[in-house]
Protein backbone atom coordinates (compact mmCIF):
# COMPACT_ATOMS: atom_id res chain seq x y z
CA UNK A 1 0.00 0.00 0.00
CA UNK A 2 1.47 3.55 -0.76
CA UNK A 3 1.59 6.27 1.11
CA UNK A 4 -1.23 8.02 -0.07
CA UNK A 5 -3.76 4.94 -0.41
CA UNK A 6 -2.81 4.98 3.55
CA UNK A 7 -3.73 7.98 4.24
CA UNK A 8 -6.73 7.84 2.23
CA UNK A 9 -7.44 4.98 4.11
CA UNK A 10 -7.24 6.58 7.25
CA UNK A 11 -8.96 9.65 6.14
CA UNK A 12 -11.94 7.47 5.26
CA UNK A 13 -11.79 5.46 8.96
CA UNK A 14 -11.80 8.92 10.51
CA UNK A 15 -14.37 10.16 8.87
CA UNK A 16 -16.88 7.06 9.11
CA UNK A 17 -15.63 7.16 12.84
CA UNK A 18 -16.66 11.13 13.01
CA UNK A 19 -19.85 10.68 11.51
CA UNK A 20 -21.04 7.41 13.85
CA UNK A 21 -19.92 9.80 16.33
CA UNK A 22 -22.40 12.90 15.25
CA UNK A 23 -25.41 10.10 14.47
CA UNK A 24 -24.79 8.59 18.22
CA UNK A 25 -25.34 12.23 19.74
CA UNK A 26 -28.30 13.08 17.56
CA UNK A 27 -29.87 10.19 18.69
CA UNK A 28 -28.96 10.82 22.15
CA UNK A 29 -29.85 14.65 22.07
CA UNK A 30 -33.80 13.99 20.88
CA UNK A 31 -34.32 11.12 23.04
CA UNK A 32 -33.38 12.83 26.00
CA UNK A 33 -35.93 15.65 27.89
CA UNK A 34 -33.40 17.74 30.22
CA UNK A 35 -32.01 20.25 28.01
CA UNK A 36 -34.59 21.98 25.59
CA UNK A 37 -31.37 23.75 23.47
CA UNK A 38 -30.11 19.71 23.06
CA UNK A 39 -33.67 18.47 22.11
CA UNK A 40 -34.89 21.43 19.75
CA UNK A 41 -30.78 21.41 18.04
CA UNK A 42 -29.27 18.07 18.22
CA UNK A 43 -25.54 18.28 18.42
CA UNK A 44 -25.17 22.06 17.87
CA UNK A 45 -27.17 22.74 20.55
CA UNK A 46 -23.83 21.13 22.68
CA UNK A 47 -21.65 24.09 20.90
CA UNK A 48 -23.58 26.47 22.98
CA UNK A 49 -21.75 25.14 26.45
CA UNK A 50 -19.11 24.77 25.04
CA UNK A 51 -18.98 28.46 23.72
CA UNK A 52 -19.74 29.12 27.35
CA UNK A 53 -16.77 27.40 28.92
CA UNK A 54 -14.44 29.07 26.12
CA UNK A 55 -15.71 32.39 26.48
CA UNK A 56 -13.90 32.80 30.14
CA UNK A 57 -10.86 32.07 28.67
CA UNK A 58 -11.77 34.30 25.84
CA UNK A 59 -13.00 37.27 27.23
CA UNK A 60 -9.27 37.22 29.53
CA UNK A 61 -7.18 36.97 27.21
CA UNK A 62 -8.45 38.23 23.75
CA UNK A 63 -11.34 40.79 24.09
CA UNK A 64 -10.94 42.60 28.16
CA UNK A 65 -9.25 45.93 28.70
CA UNK A 66 -6.48 46.10 30.65
CA UNK A 67 -8.56 47.66 33.30
CA UNK A 68 -12.01 46.22 32.66
CA UNK A 69 -11.88 42.96 34.32
CA UNK A 70 -13.37 41.49 37.57
CA UNK A 71 -12.86 41.07 40.27
CA UNK A 72 -9.31 41.73 38.97
CA UNK A 73 -8.01 43.46 35.64
CA UNK A 74 -5.15 42.90 34.07
CA UNK A 75 -3.38 45.78 35.09
CA UNK A 76 -3.64 44.57 38.76
CA UNK A 77 -2.43 41.52 38.30
CA UNK A 78 0.66 42.12 35.77
CA UNK A 79 1.28 44.54 38.57
CA UNK A 80 1.52 42.01 41.19
CA UNK A 81 3.28 39.68 38.72
CA UNK A 82 6.20 42.37 37.86
CA UNK A 83 6.15 42.99 41.80
CA UNK A 84 6.76 39.31 42.33
CA UNK A 85 9.75 38.77 39.78
CA UNK A 86 11.18 42.41 40.95
CA UNK A 87 10.92 43.53 37.44
CA UNK A 88 10.71 47.18 36.53
CA UNK A 89 6.68 48.63 37.26
CA UNK A 90 7.76 51.72 35.22
CA UNK A 91 5.33 53.10 32.27
CA UNK A 92 5.49 55.15 30.00
CA UNK A 93 3.08 57.68 28.11
CA UNK A 94 0.42 58.52 30.18
CA UNK A 95 -1.50 56.14 32.81
CA UNK A 96 -3.99 53.85 31.66
CA UNK A 97 -6.43 54.15 34.62
CA UNK A 98 -9.73 56.27 34.30
CA UNK A 99 -9.42 58.43 37.33
CA UNK A 100 -12.69 59.93 36.59
CA UNK A 101 -15.60 57.47 38.14
CA UNK A 102 -16.52 58.35 41.51
CA UNK A 103 -15.02 56.82 44.18
CA UNK A 104 -11.81 56.82 42.96
CA UNK A 105 -8.82 57.70 45.02
CA UNK A 106 -6.22 60.14 44.17
CA UNK A 107 -3.58 61.20 46.41
CA UNK A 108 -2.21 64.86 47.04
CA UNK A 109 0.89 64.99 46.69
CA UNK A 110 3.06 67.66 48.49
CA UNK A 111 5.28 70.11 46.78
CA UNK A 112 8.25 69.73 49.04
CA UNK A 113 7.90 65.76 49.42
CA UNK A 114 10.07 63.79 51.53
CA UNK A 115 13.88 63.62 50.72
CA UNK A 116 15.00 59.67 50.77
CA UNK A 117 17.19 60.54 53.01
CA UNK A 118 14.78 61.99 55.53
CA UNK A 119 12.20 58.87 55.19
CA UNK A 120 11.90 56.57 58.57
CA UNK A 121 11.95 52.65 57.98
CA UNK A 122 8.87 50.62 58.60
CA UNK A 123 8.52 51.03 62.27
CA UNK A 124 7.18 47.44 64.46
CA UNK A 125 3.92 48.31 65.67
CA UNK A 126 2.70 46.57 69.45
CA UNK A 127 -0.08 44.53 69.54
CA UNK A 128 -1.48 43.04 72.48
CA UNK A 129 0.15 45.34 75.26
CA UNK A 130 -1.85 43.69 78.38
CA UNK A 131 -0.85 40.45 76.72
CA UNK A 132 1.81 38.26 78.19
CA UNK A 133 3.55 38.16 75.08
CA UNK A 134 2.36 41.00 73.20
CA UNK A 135 3.38 40.84 69.42
CA UNK A 136 5.66 43.92 67.89
CA UNK A 137 4.55 43.30 63.89
CA UNK A 138 7.29 44.31 61.76
CA UNK A 139 5.33 45.24 58.78
CA UNK A 140 2.53 46.73 57.91
CA UNK A 141 1.57 44.26 54.49
CA UNK A 142 1.07 40.85 55.61
CA UNK A 143 -0.52 37.50 54.22
CA UNK A 144 -4.36 37.14 55.04
CA UNK A 145 -6.13 33.85 55.71
CA UNK A 146 -5.87 30.80 53.41
CA UNK A 147 -6.45 27.40 54.93
CA UNK A 148 -4.44 24.65 54.28
CA UNK A 149 -6.94 22.71 51.87
CA UNK A 150 -8.13 25.21 50.04
CA UNK A 151 -4.48 25.69 49.03
CA UNK A 152 -1.71 23.09 47.93
CA UNK A 153 0.90 21.46 50.35
CA UNK A 154 3.34 24.03 47.65
CA UNK A 155 1.75 27.24 48.22
CA UNK A 156 1.69 27.10 51.99
CA UNK A 157 5.29 26.20 51.97
CA UNK A 158 5.90 28.95 49.87
CA UNK A 159 3.89 31.63 51.60
CA UNK A 160 5.38 30.34 54.56
CA UNK A 161 9.21 30.87 53.14
CA UNK A 162 8.37 33.92 51.68
CA UNK A 163 6.90 35.72 54.58
CA UNK A 164 9.84 35.22 56.57
CA UNK A 165 11.76 36.26 53.91
CA UNK A 166 10.06 39.47 53.87
CA UNK A 167 9.18 39.58 57.42
CA UNK A 168 5.52 39.88 57.39
CA UNK A 169 3.67 37.73 59.20
CA UNK A 170 1.00 34.73 57.49
CA UNK A 171 -2.54 34.16 58.67
CA UNK A 172 -3.33 29.95 58.75
CA UNK A 173 -6.81 30.19 57.78
CA UNK A 174 -9.57 28.49 59.86
CA UNK A 175 -8.08 25.37 58.46
CA UNK A 176 -5.77 24.56 61.47
CA UNK A 177 -2.12 24.42 61.77
CA UNK A 178 -0.21 22.20 59.07
CA UNK A 179 3.82 21.59 59.14
CA UNK A 180 4.10 23.43 56.08
CA UNK A 181 2.63 26.64 58.01
CA UNK A 182 5.83 26.32 60.44
CA UNK A 183 8.07 24.87 57.62
CA UNK A 184 9.15 28.39 56.75
CA UNK A 185 9.80 29.72 60.11
CA UNK A 186 7.65 32.67 59.40
CA UNK A 187 5.40 34.94 62.07
CA UNK A 188 1.75 32.97 62.31
CA UNK A 189 -1.68 34.15 62.92
CA UNK A 190 -3.32 31.06 64.47
CA UNK A 191 -7.23 31.64 62.67
CA UNK A 192 -9.95 30.11 64.47
CA UNK A 193 -13.26 29.66 62.62
CA UNK A 194 -16.41 28.51 63.42
CA UNK A 195 -15.56 25.11 63.43
CA UNK A 196 -12.57 25.09 65.89
CA UNK A 197 -10.73 23.14 62.99
CA UNK A 198 -7.00 22.24 65.14
CA UNK A 199 -8.38 23.32 68.33
CA UNK A 200 -11.65 21.31 68.91
CA UNK A 201 -12.36 18.25 70.83
CA UNK A 202 -14.71 15.65 70.48
CA UNK A 203 -17.79 18.07 70.42
CA UNK A 204 -16.58 20.18 68.75
CA UNK A 205 -15.98 22.39 71.14
CA UNK A 206 -12.85 24.63 71.78
CA UNK A 207 -9.88 22.85 73.29
CA UNK A 208 -8.02 24.47 75.79
CA UNK A 209 -5.18 21.93 75.67
CA UNK A 210 -5.25 21.81 72.22
CA UNK A 211 -4.94 25.85 71.91
CA UNK A 212 -1.71 25.64 74.35
CA UNK A 213 -0.47 23.31 71.96
CA UNK A 214 -1.18 25.86 69.29
CA UNK A 215 0.66 28.79 71.41
CA UNK A 216 3.52 26.55 72.42
CA UNK A 217 5.51 26.88 68.69
CA UNK A 218 7.02 30.29 69.34
CA UNK A 219 5.73 31.33 65.38
CA UNK A 220 2.34 31.16 66.75
CA UNK A 221 2.71 35.16 67.68
CA UNK A 222 -1.27 35.97 67.71
CA UNK A 223 -4.72 34.26 67.48
CA UNK A 224 -8.16 35.47 65.11
CA UNK A 225 -11.40 34.43 66.12
CA UNK A 226 -13.20 35.07 62.47
CA UNK A 227 -16.74 35.93 62.77
CA UNK A 228 -17.16 35.99 59.01
CA UNK A 229 -15.12 36.81 56.17
CA UNK A 230 -15.97 38.39 52.85
CA UNK A 231 -16.75 35.54 50.56
CA UNK A 232 -19.55 34.56 52.50
CA UNK A 233 -20.23 36.78 55.76
CA UNK A 234 -23.23 34.64 57.30
CA UNK A 235 -22.29 31.41 56.08
CA UNK A 236 -19.60 29.01 57.32
CA UNK A 237 -16.64 27.95 55.49
CA UNK A 238 -16.83 25.31 52.92
CA UNK A 239 -13.96 23.11 51.40
CA UNK A 240 -15.24 20.52 48.84
CA UNK A 241 -15.07 16.80 49.79
CA UNK A 242 -12.68 16.54 46.81
CA UNK A 243 -9.98 18.36 48.58
CA UNK A 244 -10.47 16.63 52.18
CA UNK A 245 -7.41 14.54 52.05
CA UNK A 246 -6.32 12.61 54.55
CA UNK A 247 -3.70 14.66 55.65
CA UNK A 248 -5.89 17.16 55.64
CA UNK A 249 -9.00 15.72 57.85
CA UNK A 250 -6.37 14.75 60.05
CA UNK A 251 -5.38 18.31 61.00
CA UNK A 252 -8.71 19.64 60.71
CA UNK A 253 -10.42 16.36 63.21
CA UNK A 254 -12.75 15.64 60.19
CA UNK A 255 -13.64 12.51 58.41
CA UNK A 256 -11.67 12.10 55.23
CA UNK A 257 -13.68 12.90 51.52
CA UNK A 258 -16.20 14.41 52.66
CA UNK A 259 -17.53 18.36 52.34
CA UNK A 260 -15.84 20.43 55.30
CA UNK A 261 -18.71 23.02 55.88
CA UNK A 262 -18.44 24.96 59.01
CA UNK A 263 -20.99 26.70 61.11
CA UNK A 264 -22.41 29.64 59.91
CA UNK A 265 -21.48 31.39 63.43
CA UNK A 266 -20.22 30.69 66.85
CA UNK A 267 -22.77 28.58 68.65
CA UNK A 268 -21.59 30.32 72.36
CA UNK A 269 -21.19 33.60 70.49
CA UNK A 270 -24.50 35.14 70.79
CA UNK A 271 -23.00 39.01 71.44
CA UNK A 272 -20.64 41.52 72.00
CA UNK A 273 -20.09 40.58 75.50
CA UNK A 274 -20.07 36.74 74.79
CA UNK A 275 -17.19 37.93 72.39
CA UNK A 276 -15.31 39.67 74.47
CA UNK A 277 -15.65 36.14 77.32
CA UNK A 278 -13.92 34.24 73.91
CA UNK A 279 -10.96 36.65 73.55
CA UNK A 280 -10.03 37.20 77.15
CA UNK A 281 -10.36 32.81 77.66
CA UNK A 282 -8.19 32.39 74.62
CA UNK A 283 -6.04 35.22 75.53
CA UNK A 284 -5.28 33.98 78.76
CA UNK A 285 -5.03 30.22 77.66
CA UNK A 286 -2.35 31.36 75.22
CA UNK A 287 -0.60 34.05 76.27
CA UNK A 288 -1.09 36.41 72.70
CA UNK A 289 -2.64 38.48 71.69
CA UNK A 290 -6.08 37.54 70.18
CA UNK A 291 -8.87 39.60 67.77
CA UNK A 292 -11.32 39.19 65.47
CA UNK A 293 -12.44 39.47 61.41
CA UNK A 294 -15.74 40.45 60.97
CA UNK A 295 -17.97 41.43 57.65
CA UNK A 296 -18.96 44.62 58.68
CA UNK A 297 -23.12 44.87 57.59
CA UNK A 298 -24.99 46.19 60.69
CA UNK A 299 -22.58 48.45 62.63
CA UNK A 300 -24.49 48.93 66.31
CA UNK A 301 -22.79 45.89 67.49
CA UNK A 302 -19.43 47.98 67.25
CA UNK A 303 -20.26 50.63 69.68
CA UNK A 304 -22.17 48.16 71.79
CA UNK A 305 -18.60 45.95 72.20
CA UNK A 306 -16.69 50.04 72.59
CA UNK A 307 -19.04 50.47 75.35
CA UNK A 308 -18.58 47.44 76.81
CA UNK A 309 -14.84 47.43 76.76
CA UNK A 310 -15.08 51.11 78.88
CA UNK A 311 -16.93 48.96 81.57
CA UNK A 312 -14.79 45.91 81.47
CA UNK A 313 -11.74 47.50 81.34
CA UNK A 314 -9.41 48.48 78.14
CA UNK A 315 -6.69 45.46 79.50
CA UNK A 316 -10.22 43.32 77.81
CA UNK A 317 -10.74 44.73 74.51
CA UNK A 318 -10.04 42.66 71.70
CA UNK A 319 -6.19 43.62 70.47
CA UNK A 320 -7.24 43.68 66.81
CA UNK A 321 -10.15 44.25 64.61
CA UNK A 322 -9.63 42.49 61.16
CA UNK A 323 -12.07 44.27 58.60
CA UNK A 324 -12.69 42.22 55.64
CA UNK A 325 -14.86 43.79 52.56
CA UNK A 326 -18.19 42.21 51.82
CA UNK A 327 -17.48 42.01 48.00
CA UNK A 328 -15.61 38.22 48.00
CA UNK A 329 -12.53 36.70 48.26
CA UNK A 330 -10.57 33.30 47.83
CA UNK A 331 -13.01 30.67 49.13
CA UNK A 332 -15.83 28.90 47.31
CA UNK A 333 -19.30 31.03 48.73
CA UNK A 334 -22.54 31.02 46.99
CA UNK A 335 -23.24 33.72 44.17
CA UNK A 336 -25.65 36.15 47.22
CA UNK A 337 -23.47 36.05 49.45
CA UNK A 338 -20.08 37.34 47.42
CA UNK A 339 -21.91 39.27 45.47
CA UNK A 340 -24.75 41.62 47.71
CA UNK A 341 -24.09 40.83 51.35
CA UNK A 342 -21.91 43.19 53.62
CA UNK A 343 -20.36 46.47 52.93
CA UNK A 344 -17.06 46.75 50.86
CA UNK A 345 -13.92 47.88 52.71
CA UNK A 346 -13.79 51.57 51.04
CA UNK A 347 -17.13 52.28 53.18
CA UNK A 348 -16.71 49.85 56.21
CA UNK A 349 -12.66 50.72 57.28
CA UNK A 350 -13.56 54.62 57.63
CA UNK A 351 -16.70 53.35 59.68
CA UNK A 352 -15.10 51.18 62.10
CA UNK A 353 -12.15 53.50 62.31
CA UNK A 354 -14.35 56.18 63.36
CA UNK A 355 -16.45 54.41 65.89
CA UNK A 356 -12.68 53.44 67.57
CA UNK A 357 -11.88 57.12 67.69
CA UNK A 358 -14.76 58.03 68.93
CA UNK A 359 -14.53 55.60 71.93
CA UNK A 360 -10.88 56.42 72.17
CA UNK A 361 -10.08 52.99 71.69
CA UNK A 362 -7.65 53.49 68.48
CA UNK A 363 -4.69 53.06 69.95
CA UNK A 364 -5.77 50.22 72.08
CA UNK A 365 -7.16 48.01 69.35
CA UNK A 366 -5.48 47.89 66.41
CA UNK A 367 -7.90 47.62 63.24
CA UNK A 368 -6.43 45.58 60.37
CA UNK A 369 -7.80 46.15 56.32
CA UNK A 370 -8.45 43.31 54.18
CA UNK A 371 -9.91 42.97 50.91
CA UNK A 372 -9.11 43.18 46.80
CA UNK A 373 -6.53 45.59 48.43
CA UNK A 374 -3.57 43.83 45.79
CA UNK A 375 -1.69 47.16 44.38
CA UNK A 376 0.02 50.08 46.19
CA UNK A 377 -2.59 52.46 45.92
CA UNK A 378 -5.41 50.93 47.45
CA UNK A 379 -2.96 49.58 50.38
CA UNK A 380 -1.94 53.51 50.60
CA UNK A 381 -5.14 54.14 50.73
CA UNK A 382 -6.32 51.69 53.63
CA UNK A 383 -3.68 53.25 55.57
CA UNK A 384 -4.61 56.85 54.98
CA UNK A 385 -8.54 55.53 56.01
CA UNK A 386 -7.51 54.57 59.44
CA UNK A 387 -5.59 50.76 59.00
CA UNK A 388 -2.58 49.90 60.69
CA UNK A 389 -1.90 47.19 58.97
CA UNK A 390 -3.31 45.55 55.55
CA UNK A 391 -3.41 42.43 54.81
CA UNK A 392 -4.07 40.48 51.00
CA UNK A 393 -5.11 36.83 50.41
CA UNK A 394 -5.26 37.19 46.28
CA UNK A 395 -2.49 39.67 46.12
CA UNK A 396 -0.13 36.81 47.32
CA UNK A 397 -1.88 34.32 45.41
CA UNK A 398 -0.82 36.14 41.87
CA UNK A 399 2.65 36.56 43.66
CA UNK A 400 2.45 32.41 43.33
CA UNK A 401 1.33 32.65 39.83
CA UNK A 402 -2.18 32.82 39.41
CA UNK A 403 -3.83 33.48 36.40
CA UNK A 404 -7.54 34.07 37.79
CA UNK A 405 -8.67 31.07 36.39
CA UNK A 406 -11.49 30.93 38.88
CA UNK A 407 -11.28 27.28 39.41
CA UNK A 408 -10.28 27.48 43.26
CA UNK A 409 -12.67 25.40 44.58
CA UNK A 410 -12.82 23.09 41.50
CA UNK A 411 -9.16 20.99 42.44
CA UNK A 412 -8.14 21.51 38.74
CA UNK A 413 -6.68 24.51 39.35
CA UNK A 414 -3.98 25.26 36.53
CA UNK A 415 -0.99 26.75 38.81
CA UNK A 416 -0.91 24.11 41.89
CA UNK A 417 -2.04 26.47 43.84
CA UNK A 418 -5.75 25.29 45.16
CA UNK A 419 -5.37 21.65 44.36
CA UNK A 420 -4.66 18.63 45.88
CA UNK A 421 -3.79 17.04 42.21
CA UNK A 422 0.03 15.90 42.27
CA UNK A 423 0.54 16.28 38.85
CA UNK A 424 -0.70 19.85 38.72
CA UNK A 425 0.69 20.78 41.68
CA UNK A 426 4.12 20.00 39.83
CA UNK A 427 4.19 23.19 38.35
CA UNK A 428 4.52 25.07 41.83
CA UNK A 429 8.13 25.16 43.16
CA UNK A 430 8.10 26.42 46.05
CA UNK A 431 11.56 27.43 46.55
CA UNK A 432 11.20 29.75 43.21
CA UNK A 433 7.77 30.78 44.27
CA UNK A 434 9.11 31.66 48.19
CA UNK A 435 11.44 34.28 46.64
CA UNK A 436 8.46 35.84 44.54
CA UNK A 437 5.97 36.09 47.27
CA UNK A 438 8.97 37.99 49.26
CA UNK A 439 9.58 40.24 46.41
CA UNK A 440 6.19 40.93 46.24
CA UNK A 441 5.81 42.19 49.89
CA UNK A 442 8.97 43.95 49.62
CA UNK A 443 8.00 45.97 46.14
CA UNK A 444 4.62 46.68 47.79
CA UNK A 445 5.56 48.42 51.23
CA UNK A 446 8.48 50.16 49.29
CA UNK A 447 5.79 51.76 46.78
CA UNK A 448 3.41 52.41 49.53
CA UNK A 449 6.57 54.69 50.94
CA UNK A 450 7.16 56.11 47.37
CA UNK A 451 3.35 57.36 47.85
CA UNK A 452 3.94 58.70 51.45
CA UNK A 453 7.03 60.39 50.61
CA UNK A 454 4.67 61.89 47.66
CA UNK A 455 2.56 63.45 50.14
CA UNK A 456 5.19 64.60 52.01
CA UNK A 457 5.59 62.13 55.38
CA UNK A 458 8.58 60.26 56.25
CA UNK A 459 6.33 56.65 56.64
CA UNK A 460 3.11 55.20 55.18
CA UNK A 461 0.84 55.18 58.54
CA UNK A 462 1.57 59.19 59.12
CA UNK A 463 -0.74 59.54 56.01
CA UNK A 464 -4.26 60.59 57.23
CA UNK A 465 -7.30 61.15 55.53
CA UNK A 466 -5.96 65.08 54.33
CA UNK A 467 -3.83 62.80 51.97
CA UNK A 468 -6.63 61.32 49.51
CA UNK A 469 -9.14 63.23 47.74
CA UNK A 470 -12.52 61.61 46.32
CA UNK A 471 -14.10 61.94 42.84
CA UNK A 472 -17.14 62.33 42.85
CA UNK A 473 -20.33 62.26 40.64
CA UNK A 474 -19.93 65.55 39.49
CA UNK A 475 -16.10 65.38 38.47
CA UNK A 476 -14.68 67.23 41.33
CA UNK A 477 -13.24 65.47 43.98
CA UNK A 478 -13.58 66.07 47.77
CA UNK A 479 -10.99 65.45 50.96
CA UNK A 480 -11.41 62.38 52.77
CA UNK A 481 -11.05 63.75 55.38
CA UNK A 482 -14.55 66.10 54.69
CA UNK A 483 -16.09 63.09 53.48
CA UNK A 484 -15.74 61.27 56.59
CA UNK A 485 -14.94 63.52 59.11
CA UNK A 486 -13.79 61.85 62.82
CA UNK A 487 -16.30 62.07 65.18
CA UNK A 488 -16.09 63.95 68.69
CA UNK A 489 -14.52 61.46 71.56
CA UNK A 490 -17.32 60.95 73.38
CA UNK A 491 -16.53 61.89 77.32
CA UNK A 492 -14.12 59.17 78.95
CA UNK A 493 -14.31 57.23 76.32
CA UNK A 494 -17.50 56.04 76.27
Amino acid sequence: MTSLQYLSTLFVFAAGLGIFAVVILFILDVTQTKDAVRKNYPVLGRFRYLFILLGEFFRQYFFAMDREEMPFNRAEREWADRAAKNLDNTMAFGSTKNLNPPGTAIFVNCPFPTLDEDAVEMQPLRIGPYCEKPYDAPSFFNISGMSYGALSSPAVRALSNGARMAGCWMNTGEGGLSPYHLEGGCDIVFQIGTAKYGVRNEKDDLCDRKLEEVAAHEQVRMFELKMSQGAKPGKGGILPGVKVTAEIAKIRGIPEGRDSISPNRHPEIDSPGEMMDMIRHIREVTGKPVGFKAVVGAFGWLKTLCEEIHVRGIENAPDFIAVDSGDGGTGAAPMPLMDNVGLVIKESLPLVSDILHQYGLQDRIRLIASGKLVTPSEVGWAIAAGADFVTSARGFMFSLGCIQALKCNKNTCPTGITTHNKRLQKGLNPEDKAVKVANYCKNMVHEVQVISHSCGVGRPRLMSRKHVRIVQANGKSVSMDEMYPRPDVLPEGG
